[in-house]
């Protein structure tokens, strides 16, 4: 089983609470908004602390440091692939210009023999939780609600 641990960051504004999601880079995801938006994350091997892992890839993902904070333990779920996604919250503030995000290399077209340079996460934005439901990955959503629950 796949398995991935990430943070997901959160503010109080005069609006209401926010979340930092993630634009999933690659061509599959350049004309998609809906479904296409991650808490940052990454998979890990099962003798790693999910914790650690959790700290990695947003360290790698975003290429910023992962903020210190109290955790927020939201639980995981199981995503329509199988992998299965841990994720705690932290408050902080970040800003998204100054996100340097990791890259990934795919054969890109399929089959072509050539191959490109993606990043992981191609944009970060903060997000109120209605339209972060809107716009994160399905089994996600499970953490936003959590997330609104711990801080009611």
């Amino acid at each position: 089983m796949r398995r991935s641990a990430g943070l997901l960051l959160f503010r109080h504004t005069a609006d209401g609470l926010e979340v930092l999601l993630g634009h999933m880079g690659g061509p599959f995801f350049t004309r998609k908004d809906a479904g296409a938006w991650t808490v940052p994350k990454g998979e890990y091997e099962p003798d790693e602390p999910a914790w650690e892992a959790a700290r990695r890839e947003f360290r790698e993902e975003l290429g910023v440091e992962p903020p210190d904070g109290e955790a927020v333990a939201l639980g995981e779920v199981r995503q329509s692939g199988g992998k299965v996604v841990t994720v705690w919250a932290v408050e902080a503030d970040l800003d998204p210009a100054g996100v340097d995000p990791g890259t990934f290399t795919m054969e890109w077209p399929p089959r072509s023999g050539r191959f490109q340079e993606f990043p992981e996460l191609d944009r970060v934005a903060w997000y109120g939780l209605d339209r972060a439901r809107e716009v994160i990955v399905t089994a996600q959503a499970a953490f936003l609600d959590r997330l609104a629950e711990h801080s009611s």
